[in-house]
């Protein structure tokens, strides 16, 4: 019998949270305990704004159902372990889909996991290799969930950085959002040392660490983090506008293309759209990812990406014929 009401709560928690109904009878066998006492134990649930729902009969059940909010969860050790693996898996190659909040919520699972569970964890991602959708660098997980961090406890960051020209520095930065873009991940903050905002690619970040000063949030030039990088990747790199034509509905080139190349556009009766966008990757990049897309297009814009998909299709030709 547990006599220790908050951890006969634990135990109660942990056993609704198995997907199933639960009779009164076998809940209270479970805990050693009376009926009424675990009538009392779900109405304390409750208050702690857990949805426990009750069904009616000879020997009632009691079953964890969706709420208005989501409660804190209690997770066994195999549940701990699969979860950190995945989202380590996700965050350490910007995949689509898996943004801040994710690396947020890494961030929280991992400073709680018991050192057994972290060895686990650390054990079984050196042991596998991702196939990944991601084009981009590779990057530690630990990595993003030191910065994520300190973005959710605004608390200034100390970090080594590699521009692209390969010259290394030490920053101090009062960290902004973390932001995917589906290839990389960036950091925008303010940067200390040169008392203006910057974007930092994550793959070139080394060694991070929260000094543990607080700040207190600066007001962003755009006011959106998304925004803000988008702008600096212009600034910094040579861009070149595109205008492609597709030959499918707005819905299915949006399922097939991520979304910063671009918002396609209808066109004519619908079954066409057209995509307009301003990058600065490479030609041959481009041309290959509207490939990926595996939808017939048609490039209006620029001359040198026309000529470049020309060049692909018939190489990519003489490759088939070859076979």
């Amino acid at each position: 019998m547990t006599t220790d009401t908050p951890a006969r709560l634990l135990q109660l928690l942990s056993l609704l949270q198995t997907p199933r109904e639960w009779p009164g009878g076998e809940l209270a066998g479970r805990l050693g305990v009376s009926r009424r006492t675990v009538r009392r134990d779900i109405d304390r649930l409750r208050e702690l704004g857990y949805p426990v729902e009750a069904s009616k009969g000879s020997d009632g059940g009691y079953r964890l159902v969706a709420g208005k909010a989501m409660p804190p969860l209690l997770l066994d050790d195999e549940e701990a372990v699969a979860i950190a693996v995945g989202l380590r898996a996700g965050a350490g190659h910007a995949v689509a889909g898996v943004d801040e909040a994710s690396v947020r919520a890494l961030a929280k699972l991992e400073q709680v996991l018991p050192a057994r569970l972290r060895h686990r964890v650390s054990t079984l991602q050196a042991a596998t290799t991702p196939l990944t959708v991601g084009d981009g660098a590779s990057i530690a997980p630990e990595t993003l969930t030191v910065m994520a961090s300190a973005v959710a406890g605004r608390e200034r960051l100390r970090f080594g950085y590699r521009a692209a020209d390969g010259s290394e520095t030490r920053r101090q930065a009062e960290p902004y959002r973390l932001v995917s873009t589906g290839r990389r991940w960036y950091l925008v903050a303010y940067d200390l040392d040169r008392a203006d905002w910057r974007t930092f690619r994550v793959d070139r970040v080394s060694e991070p660490f929260a000094t543990g000063a607080r700040f207190t949030p600066r007001e962003l030039p755009t006011g959106n983090a998304a925004e803000f990088l988008r702008r600096s990747i212009q600034r910094q790199q040579e861009t070149y506008e595109f205008v492609v034509a597709f030959a499918g509905s707005v819905e299915e080139v949006s399922a097939r293309l991520p979304a910063w190349l671009g918002t396609p556009v209808s066109e004519g009766d619908g079954g066409r759209c057209v995509v307009r966008g301003t990058t600065g990757d490479p030609v041959e990049w481009l041309a290959v990812r509207l490939v990926m897309a595996r939808c017939e297009f048609t490039v209006r814009e620029p001359p040198e990406l026309v000529t470049c998909v020309r060049e692909l299709g018939g190489r990519l030709t003489r490759a088939g014929e070859g076979a």
